[in-house]
């Protein structure tokens, strides 16, 4: 199948159009209106710096759903004994930046661009996208970052400078979704690390159907 060439409109091809490896279309912008037909399409921009933007919706699809959030022993010790204090929208600019400056194990540097840096900040001012920050002696040591439409949030990237930090943020976000009756939580693509955490791989197709059903709601 072919990679879709967008246009000045909002709209994006249907994602089960998508080649094998996700890649549904390139080009177009990351304002907020086309950010958010993205996200409740499906689909999630994801490139390196000097790309043009690219567009993806992989299938199969990752997904936590919130009551399946499996913590282990030893995460909850760490937990237990409150070595961090999680907050929410405190600071989503320094998060984003941590998240930015992150070194990656594979190597390939940070997807988060400039333009995305400055897109989902824009995101944050709106009201959709949101932080959790993990404080440690009142320094920022971790968080994470990500978009709630809906019911359904939708995980765009952590990190951590201190071990156990973004666990700890992230196992706050999922108790917090909970609470609100938040269906999903959308992890993009299969890592062991979300694995760990209860997530599991659905076929794209169901991801669809509960993702429209969360975002109505």
């Amino acid at each position: 199948m072919p990679v879709f060439a967008l246009s000045d409109q909002l709209s994006f091809p249907p994602p089960h159009l998508a080649i094998k490896e996700g890649l549904l279309a390139v080009g177009g912008d990351l304002s907020v209106e086309r950010l958010l037909s993205a996200y409740r399409s499906g689909i999630f921009p994801w490139y390196s710096e000097g790309e043009p933007i690219l567009w993806w919706s992989p299938d199969p699809r990752m997904l936590l759903y919130p009551d399946e959030l499996k913590i282990s022993r030893s995460l909850r010790k760490v937990i237990k004994r409150k070595i961090f204090h999680i907050t929410f929208d405190q600071d989503f600019v320094a998060v984003i930046t941590g998240c930015a400056e992150a070194k990656r194990s594979y190597g390939e540097g940070t997807w988060i661009t400039d333009e995305m840096k400055a897109a989902y900040i824009e995101l944050h001012r709106r009201g959709y996208a949101h932080s959790v920050e993990a404080w440690q002696d009142e320094k920022l040591v971790g968080g994470l970052y990500g978009i709630a439409i809906g019911r359904a949030f939708f995980g765009e990237s952590m990190f951590s400078q201190v071990s156990n930090a973004s666990k700890v943020a992230f196992v706050s976000l999922v108790q917090t979704l909970q609470k609100n009756h938040f269906k999903i939580i959308d992890c993009q693509v299969r890592t062991d690390h979300l694995m760990r955490f209860g997530a599991r791989e659905v076929p794209r197709k169901v991801f669809l159907e509960q993702l429209l059903k969360a975002i109505e709601r």
